[in-house]
């Protein structure tokens, strides 16, 4: 009985490790894709904030 509960245990915990391993490598995905961005954002003309003004201005 302790056996199976242990197995039990063991596997729903190797399940949680598994589904967390894969939301880190998508989130290490999305910070990577967000950084190239970013960086390629950075080397286009510099925004200037009067263009940006919202419509109520």
């Amino acid at each position: 009985m302790k056996a199976s509960f242990a197995d039990d245990a063991l596997d729903k915990l190797d399940q949680v490790i598994i589904r967390q391993q894969l939301q880190i490598d998508l989130l290490i995905k999305e910070i990577t894709d967000l950084r190239q961005t970013q960086s390629q954002d950075s080397t286009s003309t510099p925004r200037n904030l009067r263009d940006e003004l919202p419509p109520h201005f």
